[in-house]
């Protein structure tokens, strides 16, 4: 679904658990936003062919934190691309992401998928990729977890810091977020932001009265 002009929210379908990885792209570069679980690289593949661009054509890839959803197909991406692949992501994920330590969430995981990463994300870090990137550590969900602003748009790549149902933003998702004190302390940092549109990774695009959804959650948690 393109979101904006160079800005896709794609749709990879996991036994039932449909997730958002994005797409970012223009005559200089070609970024992708996490990127599936393991095994899904023909799936994102497919994914990026419908929108018009190739695999081969990606240059980076932004993870916004180390659950193996988000990190799967990062190892055959890094294989099998015709071209170096540049990973961002947060130093607090960062050993996670490579293998020095086991995934906070997926520990019983006997092979997990390891990539390098090349640079390390900070809060308040302006990319100048796609029409600029503003990148906000959000931690709670992991110690690591970072949301990204697109300027341009004024879209929030949220990751996992909330989730959606039918375009509302529900908050949270406490199962899965070890530390909600943490995690309600990020979300009032999206306050500060001019947000037009939010994508979660579990729930997808939610367009109708973002701000006001944000700001009512904040007072919830």
């Amino acid at each position: 679904m393109e979101i904006s002009k160079g800005v896709d929210m794609l749709e990879l379908d996991f036994q039932g658990n449909i997730i958002h990885p994005i797409l970012l792209w223009d005559a200089e570069m070609t970024i992708l936003i996490d990127t599936g679980f393991p095994g899904q690289l023909e799936d994102l593949r497919v994914a990026m062919q419908q929108v018009g661009v190739s695999l081969d054509q990606l240059n980076v890839v932004i993870l916004t934190h180390q659950d193996v959803d988000h990190i799967g197909s990062l190892p055959d991406i890094l294989h099998q691309c015709s071209q170096p692949i540049k990973v961002y992501a947060h130093e607090l994920d960062q050993p996670y992401i490579q293998g020095e330590l086991p995934l906070l969430k997926d520990s019983h995981l006997q092979n997990p998928p390891i990539g390098k990463v090349d640079h390390i994300l900070i809060d308040g870090q302006e990319l100048p990729f796609c029409g600029g990137i503003h990148v906000v550590h959000t931690p709670g969900h992991t110690p690591g977890h970072i949301s990204l602003y697109l300027k341009q748009s004024k879209t929030l790549i949220a990751g996992d810091s909330m989730y959606s149902i039918n375009g509302s933003i529900q908050g949270i998702h406490i199962p899965t977020t070890p530390d909600i004190n943490t995690a309600t302390l990020s979300l009032q940092k999206y306050l500060d932001l001019d947000i037009a549109s939010v994508v979660c990774y579990h729930g997808g695009l939610s367009t109708t009265d973002v701000s006001e959804q944000i700001l009512q959650l904040t007072r919830k948690f």
